[in-house]
């Protein structure tokens, strides 16, 4: 189990990478608004790399649980869940604490081909996929990897168009072409 300070460390950090990106939240700052001191931190993280890991493993834990909660109370088969994805992403983007996909800001910071960081986010994607996939062959699509990718495509450019232009409507547009993915994809029933 986890001790108190290092999930403490934890939730501060994954909030000041959120709001401020990684480059620009200082380990200082990090230690100040958690109220511990250096070797706290360094008692349980290595470097602020490993502290970035840990932020992104749980990010990635609580957004894919998250997900697929919210899209399973919204659709009752597998082709209502593949677009109720796009209704769960709204909400997100209607939160006071969106600020874009915290994967994708990591890659955008750290990206090297062999940053582990970017690995991480990679592998959060990954995962993703994997769920959009898992949907689309319990809906019927005769290629689910391509309709995943598709739709995985879909709602990663509705997330950076949300993020970058303020527009919570991006969900709506990319649920439009993904009902149309959809369509012609998988046979209805």
């Amino acid at each position: 189990m986890a001790s108190p300070r290092r999930e403490h460390l934890v939730e501060t950090a994954a909030r000041l990478f959120n709001a401020h990106g990684y480059h620009a939240t200082g380990i200082d700052r990090i230690l100040a608004e958690a109220g511990v001191a250096k070797m706290t931190l360094y008692n349980h993280f290595r470097s602020k790399d490993e502290l970035i890991l840990a932020v992104l493993r749980r990010r990635d834990e609580t957004f894919r649980n998250m997900l697929v909660r919210a899209v399973e109370r919204r659709g009752e088969t597998a082709r209502e869940r593949l677009l109720a994805i796009f209704d769960v992403l709204e909400e997100w983007f209607r939160s006071k604490d969106f600020r874009g996909c915290m994967f994708i800001n990591a890659s955008a910071e750290y990206g090297a081909p062999d940053s582990a960081i970017r690995a991480a986010s990679c592998e959060h994607k990954r995962l993703l996929t994997g769920y959009i996939e898992e949907l689309s062959r319990e809906a019927g699509a005769g290629e689910p990897a391509a309709v995943a990718g598709q739709i995985m495509l879909l709602t990663e450019g509705a997330i950076v168009s949300a993020q970058i232009n303020c527009d919570c409507a991006a969900a709506q547009q990319a649920k439009s072409a993904a009902a149309t993915l959809v369509a012609a994809a998988i046979p209805a029933n």
